[in-house]
């Protein structure tokens, strides 16, 4: 049995208490550089029949046209970003149709073509028969700028995936990051362009991916092996990749990111929760996986004992969502946002939008918030806020962090034995009346619980670390489950490190953790001068405490793996009392022997 009077280690996390939810602050906007367009729009139109190119003959009708539709038996359309415009009266024939397709590239095994050195796209419907019987001929643009809103995520060397609705611009903006890439930053940067749709159809790229060198696919099923052959033939540092949309593709963008080469790639989908629930292309933001919780572990979380958890690193660790062309969202840390919204919270990525007047705003991210279980499990108790703090560091007035003398930013222990000075500091500040929550790492809650009902602690159990104000810790478990210490100190909570999760261990730490919170320590010479004049009432707290953690060895190393009953020392009928519920908690029964004072409990197996 352990000893009573072994005492805990203290580690804080030097970082302040994290702050409560905010509304998004607006950083300082920044000028950008005026956008500039090229899209060789006279090529396009000389193509189409003659009717269509007199109808779009004004410059109002060319003015942010997106694609020109041309269906048989139909009258042609030109489409814009909220309207759609008939061009003429005449429907389309299959003359028509015939005298654009002999003046453009044949058509890949995708039914798109292109325009020699141009960015249009002209891509076919056929029947059943293989006859083309419809043409979207998509306007191809090289915007100069749009880079502006994203600079800043190219220096950082890791890859970055954009999301958005079609349409949207993601193309346009990857041709341009392919540009800064290779020209401004000096990488060495291959494209594999499926469809021809980055760097223009024919055998010479579109001078818009500047230095960038381009790898054509011959079949669009084959693109993931192109992708695995850029690697190993060309040494690139950056690969650039348009709309990953099938595993293979997925799996081989995973392969390249492991062999440290920069990937940007585009993805169909309107947010980051969309590729989640994408099993095809989940594996891009570390896919997930179905992982069922012991009875504790499901217990002490809140939640069902299946859960939904990451099942890897993200292949993408940053990631843009692309609302509008002028509105992107940023996500800085996919991992981070994978789990929140696994958990059943929103994510709070960057908003970035560039106004009418040219400037670039930015607001900065939120704190998470709950939201709909759709993705996760049903989602534990939301905190109490507490009052917006409006000047200096944030933090709740429940808490303030333990000083940090090394003041390096690293967890530090703080030996219990060593006496009164190795715990200095201003403590835990507490408003009156308020419960601790605590979040324990390899303590099961029954017992956090029963410590706590025991000695009346104003101490409320968290479902996880980021509703918690502390975090009490087995050292052991500490260091098997890195993923606590890290999120402790991302949002700066104390961790209290403990020697072993027996109740004298548990109840010291949580009795340590009040005393720092109202101001002063156990270690204190007042402390140590109120618990002389109480030495009756701390001598029977530790022989109670002493007969539980004699119970609970004797039910987990002899009841329940052996099966045979166990005989606990005598004890007063309250401590029996108290023995006997915590063997209730495992389902087994008691009975209480002997006579007088030598009354014992024996324990018997289910």
């Amino acid at each position: 049995m352990l000893s009573p009077d072994s005492f805990a280690s203290l580690a804080f996390s030097p970082q302040p208490i994290r702050p409560q939810a905010t509304p998004p602050q607006a950083l300082v906007p920044q000028a950008v550089a005026p956008q500039r367009m090229t899209d060789d729009l006279n090529r396009l139109l000389e193509v189409l029949p003659a009717e269509v190119q007199q109808a779009l003959a004004t410059p109002q009708a060319r003015d942010q046209l997106l694609e020109v539709v041309l269906d048989l038996g139909r009258v042609p359309e030109a489409r814009y970003p909220a309207r759609v415009m008939a061009l003429g009266e005449n429907p389309v024939t299959r003359a028509d149709l015939e005298a654009v397709i002999d003046q453009l590239g044949s058509f890949g095994g995708d039914n798109r073509a292109g325009i020699e050195r141009t960015l249009h796209r002209i891509s076919a419907i056929r029947n059943r028969l293989g006859a083309v019987v419809g043409l979207t001929c998509r306007v191809g643009r090289a915007v100069f700028g749009t880079v502006a809103m994203v600079r800043d995520l190219l220096d950082s060397n890791q890859s970055l995936l954009l999301m958005g609705r079609p349409g949207v611009g993601k193309t346009t903006a990857l041709r341009e990051i392919a540009r800064v890439l290779a020209d401004d930053l000096g990488k060495r940067v291959v494209v594999i362009d499926t469809s021809n749709e980055i760097a223009g159809d024919g055998d010479i790229p579109h001078p818009a991916i500047g230095r960038a060198r381009r790898m054509q696919v011959a079949r669009p099923e084959l693109q993931h092996q192109v992708m695995i052959e850029a690697v190993e033939n060309h040494m690139p540092e950056v690969i650039v990749i348009d709309e990953i949309g099938t595993e293979l593709e997925a799996l081989a963008a995973r392969t390249i990111a492991e062999r440290g080469v920069m990937l940007v790639a585009t993805a169909h989908g309107n947010e980051l929760a969309n590729l989640i629930k994408n099993p095809t292309l989940a594996d891009l933001v570390g896919g997930i996986q179905s992982v069922t919780l012991g009875d504790e572990e499901a217990r002490r979380r809140r939640t069902q004992k299946t859960v939904l958890e990451r099942a890897a690193d993200p292949t993408f660790p940053l990631a843009v969502e692309m609302h509008t062309r002028h509105r992107w969202l940023v996500h800085r840390d996919v991992a981070r946002t994978v789990d929140w919204l696994l958990r059943g919270q929103t994510a709070r990525p960057e908003i970035r939008e560039v106004g009418p007047d040219g400037l670039l705003t930015r607001q900065a991210a939120t704190s998470p918030t709950p939201s709909s279980p759709t993705l996760a499990s049903p989602q534990p108790r939301d905190r109490p806020e507490h009052p917006p703090v409006s000047h200096g560091r944030v933090r709740p007035p429940s808490l303030l962090p333990l000083e940090d003398d090394a003041g390096d930013g690293a967890d530090h222990e703080v030996d219990d034995e060593a006496g009164p000075e190795s715990c200095a500091g201003p403590g835990l500040v507490a408003s009156p009346g308020q419960s601790l929550r605590v979040y324990g790492s390899g303590i099961s809650r029954s017992q956090l619980e029963q410590v706590a009902r025991f000695r009346q602690l104003p101490v409320e159990l968290a479902g996880s670390v980021e509703l918690a104000d502390v975090v009490l810790a087995v050292r052991q478990q500490l260091g098997r489950d890195p993923h606590v210490r890290r999120q402790a100190q991302e949002l700066g909570i104390p961790i209290l490190v403990i020697k072993s999760a027996a109740l004298p261990q548990v109840q010291r730490g949580l009795e340590r953790l009040l005393a720092n919170r109202q101001g002063s320590s156990l270690g204190e010479p007042e402390a140590a001068g109120e618990s002389q004049a109480h030495g009756g009432q701390a001598t029977g707290l530790d022989d109670a405490l002493a007969a539980l953690e004699e119970c609970r060895l004797a039910v987990e190393q002899v009841v329940l793996p052996q099966g045979h009953p166990v005989e606990l020392l005598p004890r007063t009928g309250r401590v029996r009392q108290m023995q006997a519920e915590l063997a209730s908690r495992y389902r087994l029964r008691t009975a209480v022997f002997g006579r007088g004072p030598a009354q014992y409990l024996r324990v018997f197996p289910a």
